[in-house]
């Protein structure tokens, strides 16, 4: 178990390359509620924007131990950029495909630093 929180942890590093605050700052913003599974009500908050909060949370949780359902969210994280990244449009700047991507913690238009 130990060795799939590891490699969890790393999978989740690279996937989400947006910090807890450029994350908590494009959660408030139209483009963010904008897209997403919201379960027919435009009204309602959608799962990947629920995601991020969630993101932040672990983003932020300074000494605080990741628990199982940590490790099972930093999972579902992973499988969504993965999944979602392989699926790039012709003009992926202010698509919805992007905005999903970000309300996961995954901006694909950020560079890499590399230190």
């Amino acid at each position: 178990m130990a060795n799939r929180d590891a490699r969890t942890i790393r999978e989740f590093a690279l996937a989400v390359n947006m910090t807890a605050d450029e994350l908590e700052d494009w959660l408030g913003t139209p483009e963010s509620w904008s897209v997403g599974s919201k379960g027919g009500d435009p009204a309602r908050e959608s799962i990947g924007h629920a995601s991020g909060r969630r993101i932040v949370g672990i983003l932020r949780r300074d000494d605080r131990p990741l628990g199982a359902e940590d490790h099972a969210h930093m999972r579902k994280v992973v499988g969504f950029v993965k999944r979602h990244r392989a699926q790039q449009p012709a003009n992926p700047v202010s698509s919805r495909w992007r905005y999903s991507l970000m309300n996961w913690g995954h901006d694909p238009l950020k560079q890499i630093e590399i230190p």
